[in-house]
């Protein structure tokens, strides 16, 4: 909301002011004002590329911006207001409903009657609206009344309707970089009119790195961060006020973690974790889990990932995998935090560097099968033998399960027999590894097959 435009009687109006509220935080302060202050996102804004040739050009349509939290999304929305010098209307997805909307609408039809000017709805966290809330934006994107910029950080494809996107242009944001973080805290000190420029500062370059990389990619916390050192700072006999890493270190603790444990960077930073497990690479596996832990993400969440690990990837090669992470989860339960990271760096390591085998996989072979084929008949002889026992007596029928062989009669526990329906007799869906124990398992029962072969032909 911008309180200070005198010629503009609408909420959260933009307008063109340049007017600064020194007592805003520097952060809201060193809000970019034009396309030429805005930091990153150089795929979309970069010189010649398409959103920055339609803001110039002024032909702006609906806009949805995805990408992760921090990465400019309502910034860039507000400078495009500025740049096409439209009014500017907020709302927030998780506050806000059809009741606000249809007050948002009934002023920009207001205003555009009034000078013909533009309205940019910013809807913040569009995904939280429902398919209702989301279709009533439809009508009035239809007849131009707003300008809509959705912000999101899940993936749109799946959040939001598809008649929504149909009339939306989608542009994703990446993370900003170190050195994004880097440019704007140069610009908040020698910045005068906004920043603090009028005041002697001197910050080491160590200090300067360090709120960066504590940043973890977020100018605000860096910014602000900033602010408090140099506020909480006494300036030496010549009025300097000094910056150094130690001062730094007191202003941002705790390193900032791109991590939404609701959106896409869960999906994004589980499919790093299981692939690095799958890959064998422990450091990286380790690096993942604890980049989730970091961000919040339920311990619960990477044991069960590890439990499937152990069957899906680790398998037969290794069947004790399965035991050992489901007692270290047992144990993380029994103890929990911080002491629980000792259970889920031993899941972690032990699943990393276990042999490798998909073979379990099978099941969902044979699952395809029986759904496409149906299921055959029990072979006679694998039947229950006592199912019809009462009614082979009383007929003089022989029990067709008379036929089976009991494997423990013979050599090595094993004897050739037909265990499935005729159908699907000549079928393999299992395909042993040759790694680890899987390896040996399978070794051993194609040495007694073989046994039983050269028993046969001595026979004949």
């Amino acid at each position: 909301m911008d309180l200070f435009n005198e010629e503009s009687d609408s909420e959260n109006d933009e307008g063109k002011t340049n007017f600064v509220n020194p007592h805003e935080p520097l952060a809201t302060r060193m809000r970019p004002r034009s396309l030429d202050e805005f930091v990153g996102q150089n795929h979309i804004v970069g010189e010649g590329k398409m959103l920055r040739r339609m803001i110039e050009s002024g032909v702006i349509g609906s806009l949805i911006f995805y990408g992760p939290p921090s990465s400019g999304k309502t910034t860039l929305a507000h400078v495009i207001s500025r740049e096409i010098n439209a009014q500017y209307v907020e709302l927030n997805a998780v506050l806000d409903g059809i009741k606000d909307l249809r007050k948002v609408v009934a002023k920009a039809e207001k205003v555009q009657q009034m000078n013909g000017r533009k309205t940019i709805l910013f809807v913040d966290e569009i995904h939280r609206w429902n398919k209702a809330q989301q279709d009533a934006l439809l009508p009035h994107l239809e007849s131009g009344v707003i300008t809509l910029i959705g912000a999101t950080t899940e993936n749109p494809f799946y959040s939001l309707v598809s008649p929504l996107l149909s009339r939306c242009q989608l542009f994703e944001l990446y993370d900003l970089t170190t050195d994004h973080v880097l440019i704007m805290i140069d610009r908040s000190l020698k910045d005068e009119e906004r920043g603090l420029g009028k005041k002697d500062v001197k910050v080491t370059d160590e200090a300067k790195q360090h709120l960066a990389e504590f940043a973890g990619g977020d100018i605000r916390n860096a910014i602000n961060a900033l602010e408090v050192a140099v506020l909480s700072s006494d300036p030496d006999d010549e009025g300097v006020i000094h910056i150094d890493l130690e001062i730094a270190k007191e202003c941002i603790q705790r390193r900032g973690v791109r991590y939404d444990g609701g959106g896409d960077e869960h999906y994004h930073y589980a499919s790093a974790f299981i692939k690095s497990l799958r890959g064998s690479d422990v450091d990286a596996a380790l690096y993942w889990m604890v980049a989730m832990l970091e961000g919040g993400e339920d311990p619960n969440f990477i044991f069960r990932r590890m439990l499937i690990q152990s069957s899906e990837d680790v398998g037969m090669a290794d069947p004790h995998a399965l035991s050992l992470v489901n007692s270290a989860h047992e144990a993380f339960t029994k103890c929990g935090m911080p002491e629980g990271l000792y259970f889920l760096a031993h899941a972690c390591i032990y699943v990393a560097l276990a042999p490798k085998s998909n073979s379990a996989g099978a099941v969902f072979s044979v699952r395809r099968e029986i759904q496409n084929s149906g299921i055959g008949e029990v072979p006679p002889h694998l039947r229950d033998k006592t199912a019809n026992s009462k009614q082979s007596r009383y007929l003089g029928v022989e029990n067709a399960s008379d036929d089976y062989h009991y494997p423990h009669s013979y050599d090595h526990h094993w004897v050739p027999q037909n265990y499935v329906p005729d159908n699907v007799k000549n079928k393999q869906w299992y395909e042993p590894g040759n790694i680890g124990r899987e390896g040996k398992l399978w070794d051993r029962l194609e040495k007694i097959k073989e046994a039983y072969e050269k028993a046969s032909k001595k026979k004949r």
